[in-house]
């Protein structure tokens, strides 16, 4: 089961990767999506299109104030829409990789690779944010899907939670794992989106074997999935996810919020 000090982070799931993490007094959310279902173009040679198949829960005033936004990537509609850019300003500081920041620009702070920013917390304390490895696709893909960067959020009373972003690489999962482990709470992008005309079909983001590895290889007391619905180019759901978390003897970490 999650341990007792894994309750102590409340982290909500709202659709897609969007989620609220309460932590250390502190809000944060990841990669705002808020648009109704439709379709975005994708700039690539192609009639390509992201297309977004179910309501967000949520509306951005619905989170009401919000400390931080750990933003994964810039480039793609399924993890920064039109409502969620439009959200971006009325908050605090924006966390995101060294080239969305340049793209961004007004109050969005590039995290390079573990590069970490301390938060006050309202009690007097911090909150480190450490931006960490992460990559959208097979070795090599950053010309075609962007630079993409994950988050760690540590204090030196609370349990440590990562953030996966749209992150399809172990060996950065074992890379964070030798600085982290055991990590208290894991948010994974699952879902193992893929699309026939990128990479040859290549995963985009961990599936759900992989998110259970990933899980062994954090030693991860609590995973919450993020990122495996509402997307037509997302492959595996709920279902998937807790199949291969049962096979690896993982089910008891499996922490859906929705």
């Amino acid at each position: 089961m999650p341990s007792a000090t894994s309750e102590k982070v409340d982290v909500r799931v709202y659709g897609g990767p969007t989620t609220l993490i309460e932590y250390g007094g502190l809000r944060f959310v990841t990669d705002p999506t808020f648009d109704p279902p439709g379709e975005y173009p994708m700039p690539l040679p192609g009639d390509h299109k992201l297309v977004k198949t179910a309501p967000s829960p949520v509306t951005a005033t619905d989170l009401g104030l919000v400390d931080a936004v750990l933003l994964s990537h810039d480039e793609h509609d399924d993890n920064l829409d039109n409502a969620g850019r439009a959200f971006l300003p009325g908050t605090p500081v924006v966390f995101t990789t060294v080239s969305g920041a340049g793209r961004l620009g007004g109050n969005a702070h590039g995290l390079a690779f573990w590069e970490t920013v301390e938060l006050w917390r309202p009690d007097g304390g911090t909150v480190a944010v450490t931006g960490v490895p992460a990559r959208h696709g097979p070795i090599g893909c950053e010309p075609v899907t962007g630079d993409v960067v994950g988050f760690m959020l540590t204090s030196h009373d609370l349990p440590s939670v990562y953030v996966s972003g749209d992150n399809a690489a172990l060996e950065h999962v074992e890379e964070i794992a030798e600085k982290f482990a055991p990590v208290d709470t894991a948010i994974l992008f699952l879902g193992g989106a893929r699309m026939p005309f990128a990479f040859e079909g290549a995963l985009l983001t961990l599936d759900s074997a992989q998110g259970a590895e990933a899980a062994q290889i954090l030693r991860a007391r609590r995973v919450v999935p993020a990122h495996f619905d509402s997307w037509a180019h997302v492959q595996e759901g709920r279902t998937e996810i807790e199949a291969a978390f049962a096979k690896a003897g993982l089910i008891d970490r499996l922490a859906f919020t929705r």
